[in-house]
């Protein structure tokens, strides 16, 4: 992070989205009743220079600055990292008192508090290996209904290439629709491992892409990987093998009506 001078929080209270200078601040926007929106709290480092005229165009309100989440435009505050912060018991239904002083762990404040959740399925092909190559990623909510399949051609890459591409794409595109928890699944017992920091990364092929799979999952406040067996992935392997006849950087995407 830059000079802290520099810092400042980006707090989303349901559709409503607010930028602070302190943290104190922030916690200031967690209601007391159960019944209030959740909040989830960000720290960027410097905001980019454009942001601030764009932002008085949106509005102000008991904030720096304040729009509607629906008014974000791709990444306007810049590189944002999850910022944990202590919670009031009572917007929690819990008494207050003594247990006003208890310290929340991280796990628990985002687990009631701004985790909007996902999972996403995995899996790259690659004709030849190395050869003509595809990622593809699937989407979907938490009661397991569709929400988008994605599929991206790769030009010549190699199956972990592959993998690795499936993987980036679907987290890519959670971040930008405002998940904050993911679970994901993949038939690549290489890159499961790997992002679990269970296995090194040897291959320079593919440091790369670990590198960007790796900052990517650090944006969530949750996440999970497993691995699955091939039969299990037939959706996201169905989109990787459609995605090899795709022109290298193409990338489409079906949504769920």
């Amino acid at each position: 992070m830059k000079d802290d001078k520099e810092s400042f929080f980006v707090v989303r209270k349901g559709d409503l989205v607010g930028v602070y200078k302190n943290l104190s601040d922030c916690q200031a926007q967690v209601g007391s009743s159960i019944c209030d929106p959740p909040v989830s709290v960000y720290k960027g480092c410097s905001m980019p220079k454009d942001t601030e005229k764009y932002l008085l165009s949106c509005g102000i309100r008991n904030a720096l600055y304040s729009i509607r989440a629906s008014d974000l435009t791709g990444d306007i505050f810049g590189t944002l990292v999850p910022c944990p912060f202590p919670q009031h018991p009572s917007a929690r239904g819990e008494p207050s008192g003594e247990t006003m002083t208890k310290k929340w762990s991280q796990e628990v404040a985002w687990s009631d508090y701004g985790q909007r959740t996902c999972t996403l399925e995995f899996d790259g092909a690659s004709k030849g290996n190395p050869g003509q190559a595809g990622a593809g990623a699937v989407i979907r909510s938490n009661d397991g209904s569709m929400i988008c399949r994605l599929r991206e051609g790769l030009g010549i890459a190699t199956n972990n290439a592959a993998e690795y591409r499936g993987i980036i794409l679907g987290l890519k595109y959670a971040l930008g629709k405002g998940f904050t928890g993911i679970q994901v699944r993949g038939d690549s017992n290489l890159v499961c491992m790997q992002i679990q920091g269970l296995w090194k990364v040897k291959n320079q092929n593919i440091s790369g892409l670990y590198e960007e799979a790796k900052k990517l999952k650090d944006r969530f406040i949750s996440f999970e990987i497993n691995h699955v067996l091939r039969d299990l992935n037939s959706e996201a392997d169905a989109q990787a093998n459609l995605a090899v006849d795709l022109a290298e950087g193409q990338i489409q995407e079906e949504i769920d009506k």
